[in-house]
């Protein structure tokens, strides 16, 4: 199957590259296609042969958008219309990759693919408008809504916490904010799974969740990476309220996988031992 990835370097994207297995994979960064630029890209999936899209570019800086919603909005709302539309012309599927932002992140149950969306700031709002948007087009789609993402690419969680824990003796971590890390690898897998299979099964189209598992606050997170690497820094638990940014954070970010299991045959994954993968390939791992 041939894929055409919007996305070069960000976390799933690399690892869409990393573990294309018998698929081909054609990534696009921003100097292959302007993600500001909606109809650019609609018009790469146009001329396109690939056999399924998965976009995993996004603008994910939550904490940014609150001042630069417009370029929020193109990038994580209009330009997935766009290619939905022109992936819908085609006939062929769209895996979005989606958030937990576009939920109001309150209670302690799991949210369900069907639970009433109500973001708490600008990134959320622009990721919804993105899957308004793939549905919308009324094409083949999935619209993966996921957590918490980590990866030994980038800027994460994961990273920071190395960083800041080889540094530190302690450090202060919210505690009331609990949801599924989820491993970039397991999400690339996923999407490739989910793309291959709305091609024999386009009824399979709809919206979904995928987050690693068991659940898991901020802070035990922190004391999991740090058990694992042997930096032996304590972890002190903070409340949301002693940790402010200029965005809202949700404080529920579990997610509700039964319907992609139930779907796709994909169950969450153990964040464990994407840990343990993640810590391995950046030498951090206790020996």
């Amino acid at each position: 199957m041939k894929v055409l990835v919007f996305g070069r370097s960000g976390q799933v994207a690399t690892e869409l590259q990393r573990r294309a297995g018998a698929h081909e994979v054609v990534a696009l960064g921003r100097g292959e296609a302007d993600f500001e630029d909606p109809e650019a890209c609609a018009d790469i999936v146009a001329r396109s042969d690939a056999q399924a899209i998965v976009n995993a570019a996004a603008y994910t800086a939550v904490d940014k958008a609150e001042e630069d919603e417009d370029r929020a909005r193109r990038i994580n709302g209009e330009t997935p219309g766009a290619i939905a539309r022109a992936a819908a012309a085609r006939g062929v599927p769209v895996v979005q990759i989606s958030t937990d932002y576009v939920f109001d992140g309150a209670g302690e149950a799991p949210f369900a693919t069907d639970h009433p969306t109500a973001p708490l700031g600008a990134y959320g709002r622009s990721k919804l408008i993105g899957e308004e948007a793939v549905r919308g087009a009324g094409g083949i789609h999935a619209i993966l809504r996921t957590s918490w993402v980590v990866s030994p690419h980038g800027s994460n969680f994961v990273k920071t916490m190395l960083r800041l824990g080889a540094q530190r003796e302690r450090l202060t971590i919210v505690a009331d904010q609990v949801g599924g890390p989820t491993c970039a690898a397991d999400i690339a897998d996923a999407c490739l799974a989910i793309a291959a299979q709305l091609v024999d099964d386009p009824g399979k189209s709809g919206t979904y969740h995928f987050s690693g598992a068991p659940n898991v606050s901020w802070a035990d997170f922190a004391r999991e990476i740090f058990a694992q690497s042997g930096l032996a820094c304590a972890v002190e638990d903070i409340p949301t309220s002693a940790y402010p940014t200029p965005a809202r954070r949700p404080r529920n970010s579990r997610l509700d996988n039964a319907a992609t299991a139930g779907a796709f045959g994909i169950k969450r994954p153990d964040w464990r031992t994407g840990l343990t993968e993640i810590l391995s390939e950046l030498g951090a791992l206790k020996a």
